[in-house]
């Protein structure tokens, strides 16, 4: 199996950068526009829930794909700019299609012959990530919080979200 997330020779910054790019975000950027652009791109709606069980230290959030919904759990905190940078990370991962990196299904197949091949593959894909993987979904998370603080309307609209 090919470990490698970024074949074509891409760095994590390089990859962020490409796949913000391709998003072309709306110029009034808030966390809620973008959580609708993310939601087009991924077909489904987007659910965005505080964790108490999320300790904000080594797991500060936590991105569920289902067949009809995302789901983005997130770390209690007090601070709206941490939150913010939680479900930016998770909205990183899906817009980069982190949950796409699957193992191959003879392999599943073998290690789980009784669960469901799709299931397992999702699982495992998004409990092995590499550092690549979570420095890109980082280095997506900060070019996205950048464009809503730079944005000329509503720099911090994002608590909305967290009402």
């Amino acid at each position: 199996m090919n470990n490698n997330p970024y074949p074509s020779g891409q760095s994590p910054a390089e990859r962020a950068a490409s796949a913000f790019d391709s998003l072309a975000l709306p110029t009034h950027l808030n966390l809620e526009r973008l959580v609708e652009v993310v939601e087009r791109v991924r077909h489904r709606p987007i659910q965005i829930e505080a964790a108490g069980a999320l300790n904000g230290g080594s797991i500060c959030g936590l991105w569920l794909s289902t067949e009809d919904v995302e789901i983005i759990l997130h770390a209690v905190s007090p601070s709206g700019l941490h939150r913010q940078q939680f479900v930016l990370h998770e909205l990183g991962h899906m817009v980069l299609r982190h949950d796409e990196l699957v193992v191959p299904a003879d392999y599943v197949g073998v290690l789980f012959p009784n669960l469901p091949v799709g299931l397992v593959s999702r699982v495992l894909a998004r409990s092995s990530f590499t550092d690549e993987l979570e420095a890109a979904a980082e280095s997506l998370a900060d070019l996205f919080a950048a464009a809503i603080r730079n944005s000329a309307r509503e720099p911090r609209s994002f608590e909305r979200v967290f009402e």
